[in-house]
């Protein structure tokens, strides 16, 4: 399959994957959608799953699969109480997803993580951070938590400062981290924003 991800960050943990010893075995935490990245992991070889929250999302997967003679195993899940073993999953990401919960949750979403990657396990997590053109916009729920517009619904959107995101993988090994601020031009309108990306793989 010749397709290019629009996910590109995630092109770097393909790589830093690629360079691991263990299984290929990864997990997509946020896996649904027209055109999922575990195609990308599914083209290098790897046993691929993933978990999906909207029954949409879902079907629109099923329907790339289906198109394209690929099985990714994509089922209705969460992400703060993942249905695998601990230490059953060699790889595991969530790309533009774990920051639509609150901190509270994040946090548990982190620790399932954690706990279903193997020893020496990668994961690769990002987060909105403070820099984002939309931090502080909309209903605040929490500390640097807000309610948003998003395709005409209210979506929560978590801020973090850099040092606060950082504090969720102290016991794990950072292998890359960057802090991104971008702008684009989005529905006519320049705008910025602002990611921090955190490669950090669990101890031996």
């Amino acid at each position: 399959m010749k397709l290019i991800f629009r996910q590109t960050q995630l092109y770097k943990f393909v790589n830093f994957c690629n360079g691991s010893n263990l299984d290929k075995i990864v997990l997509d935490c946020g896996a649904g959608g027209n055109c999922p990245p575990l195609a990308l992991f599914s083209d290098f070889g790897y046993k691929t799953y993933g978990i999906e929250m909207s029954e949409s999302q879902i079907e629109k997967a099923e329907e790339f699969s289906k198109e394209h003679g690929i099985e990714l195993n994509i089922r209705k899940g969460d992400i703060r109480n993942l249905p695998f073993q601990d230490e059953s999953i060699s790889f595991v990401y969530s790309y533009n997803t774990i920051f639509h919960m609150t901190k509270e949750d994040i946090t548990k979403a982190v620790n399932e993580i954690k706990r279903v990657l193997k020893p020496g396990g990668i994961c690769f997590v990002n987060f909105l951070t403070l820099e984002d053109g939309d931090y502080g916009v909309g209903e605040k729920v929490g500390e640097g938590e807000y309610l948003q517009d998003e395709g005409g619904e209210k979506v929560i959107h978590t801020y973090y400062s850099a040092e606060e995101a950082e504090s969720h993988f102290e016991d794990m090994y950072i292998l890359y981290k960057e802090n991104r601020v971008l702008e684009r031009i989005y529905e006519g309108e320049r705008i910025q924003q602002g990611y921090i990306d955190f490669i950090v793989q669990k101890s031996k």
